[in-house]
């Protein structure tokens, strides 16, 4: 069974709202879709945004939100 490394990355679940807090997608909210852990043991997820518009990155880069759009 693979492990997650941060506080953060367990409280990330599918359908949460989150904004990214770091890396190339920085400033961005969305809906939490599709966790997965990498080969390297890093929580993976696709964030949908409000327009449609998907994009993946690392699950330490967000942070959970309320729902506001």
């Amino acid at each position: 069974m693979k492990t997650v490394n941060t506080i953060n990355e367990t409280k990330l679940k599918d359908g949460d709202y989150c904004q990214v807090i770091a890396g190339a997608h920085k400033g961005k909210k969305g809906i939490v879709k599709d966790l997965n852990i990498s080969k390297t043991e890093h929580l993976t997820i696709t964030v949908v945004q409000a327009s449609g518009i998907r994009f993946k990155t690392l699950g330490r880069n967000v942070k959970v939100e309320e729902y506001h759009p």
